[in-house]
């Protein structure tokens, strides 16, 4: 079996969340590595392209949290293995991967500068966004965004809206889902719910 470690910050969440998801629920061995926001400067230098997660398969280090995660996912077999139902899973994967690179915008900002900027993604972006996903979520069954089934979409989703609710982002109201897309909010209680989910973050005893 091919070793497998994963590079990611020590915290609940982020991009390399959906892989470390799908590996556990899938019951792939791998190394969790996780490091200090404060190592980062040091862990940066070691990656192709000074940024994480990154995963090494054997002495092949790759980069790219998407690819990962769908890398991740086939292992586990949470990756659809029809075309059509791949390609409703990669668009999810891609539309939640333009918020992530929105949001991160924002980070670096303070006062004003960021009270503005993420009071125009909430009064715009992030909503637009929310909606999609929402009738995305409708078109494909409500239940999951891809395959009728657990997916790496579906971990991905989880993830950031988890993120949006957490109350962590400063100028996010924690009710925006809720308020604009609450068949979501439903969808993360469900997905949260699930006990190989469950189980993960009691464990690591992360809200």
């Amino acid at each position: 079996m091919d070793r497998l470690k994963l590079t990611y910050f020590d915290f609940a969440g982020g991009r390399a969340e959906p892989a470390r998801l799908a590996l556990h629920i899938g019951g792939i061995a791998f190394e969790d590595y996780r490091f200090a926001p404060s190592d980062f400067p040091e862990v940066r230098k070691t990656t192709p392209l000074n940024q994480v997660p990154t995963l090494h398969v054997n002495a092949v280090q790759v980069t790219q949290s998407d690819a990962i995660s769908r890398y991740a996912g086939k292992l586990a077999g949470l990756y659809p293995e029809d075309a059509f139902q791949a390609l409703l899973c990669d668009e999810v994967m891609g539309a939640l991967e333009d918020l992530n690179i929105k949001l991160g915008a924002t980070f670096g900002l303070s006062g004003d500068e960021l009270k503005n900027a993420r009071g125009a993604l909430v009064s715009d972006v992030l909503p637009t966004y929310l909606r999609w996903l929402e009738t995305q979520l409708e078109n494909h069954g409500g239940m999951y965004f891809a395959d009728n089934r657990l997916t790496v979409a579906d971990l991905k989703a989880f993830t950031l809206l988890r993120w949006l609710c957490s109350g962590k982002l400063d100028h996010i109201p924690v009710d925006l889902v809720d308020a604009v897309a609450p068949k979501l909010t439903t969808y993360v209680q469900r997905v949260g719910s699930l006990p190989e989910i469950a189980q993960y973050y009691a464990r690591l005893g992360a809200a």
